[in-house]
């Protein structure tokens, strides 16, 4: 455990998901206790969930249902929209209760805050105005809330499209390929802003051991890279055939409005992360194909 903290104890939402588990686990390897904050227990109330929050030296925010699960009906989106903002909300608010406050605060969001147009680093200003840039923008505004507690640090996390062997996005953009049906999505053009899984464990690691590290960081792989040449990259591995696109208006008929998340990509860099010099085990996408593909 990082000389400095109060306690080894961290306290993660959401941490049933693909990166929460990971990023449990990966702690606990690394000397940490984790306590793991429930939907009942943002439930319960503040005062409640302060009590979960006692002596946890960090909190770690990750909930939020699923973007890409299903549709986005009307009902759908609300509760993407609701279960970021209304968790976030509620931690600070308990953390605010605390009279021991934790030393650090991370709470995740995601690329999708960007505009599709320009190349973004952390002190980009040009966001989307779209349904996830709006999502975006108020779940990061809740955890900025934080900066009003005193000697608590707080680090946003903007991710992309976390990819691993075992989970993520990773296996569901594998299977069409299985079957021979690997293909672009519309054009193809669309930026894809991806991260290994194990570069997000070790950006987490290296925001929890650097006390000077707050603030915005872009959690991507430094390279970007388009659907269609991810789409041959694979194909090329994977010595699959692929078929010429899947159409736009496929994707709108099964996703909705959620089919932005496919056929719209923002270019995003990890500038402040690449300043200090964070040592990327999978800075593009061969590396991440290498990895997930070896027996």
């Amino acid at each position: 455990m990082p000389k400095g903290y109060k306690n080894n104890k961290v306290a993660i939402s959401g941490a049933t998901g693909f990166i929460g588990k990971s990023l449990s686990d990966f702690l606990e390897r690394n000397g940490f206790k984790t306590v793991i904050i429930s939907r009942k227990d943002f439930s319960n109330g503040g005062k409640e969930l302060s009590k979960r929050l006692r002596k946890c030296a960090i909190v770690i925010n990750l909930a939020g249902a699923p973007i890409g699960a299903r549709k986005w009906t009307p009902a759908y989106k609300d509760e993407i929209l609701n279960s970021r903002i209304s968790t976030t909300k509620r931690l600070v608010e308990a953390i605010h209760l605390l009279d021991q406050k934790p030393d650090l605060l991370i709470s995740t969001s995601a690329v999708g805050i960007y505009d599709s147009f320009e190349v973004h680093d952390e002190f980009s200003n040009s966001y989307a105005k779209d349904f996830l840039g709006s999502v975006c923008q108020q779940w990061e505004a809740e955890a900025f809330k934080a900066h009003t507690i005193d000697n608590v640090r707080l680090c946003i996390v903007r991710l992309g499209v976390v990819l691993g062997k075992d989970g993520g996005a990773m296996p569901r953009i594998l299977k069409p390929f299985k079957y021979g049906m690997g293909a672009k999505l519309g054009d193809g053009y669309q930026v894809f802003p991806f991260i290994h899984i194990k570069d997000v464990l070790s950006a987490f690691w290296y925001l929890v051991k650097r006390e000077q590290s707050s603030g915005i960081y872009n959690l991507v792989a430094p390279q970007m890279i388009s659907n269609l040449e991810i789409t041959e990259a694979i194909k090329l591995k994977t010595r699959s055939s692929i078929v010429p696109a899947v159409p736009e208006s496929l994707l709108r008929l099964f996703y909705g409005e959620g089919a932005d998340l496919l056929l719209v990509g923002q270019k995003v860099l990890p500038t402040r992360l690449l300043k200090d010099g964070f040592p990327f085990a999978y800075p593009d996408f061969n590396a991440v194909l290498e990895d997930v593909l070896k027996e």
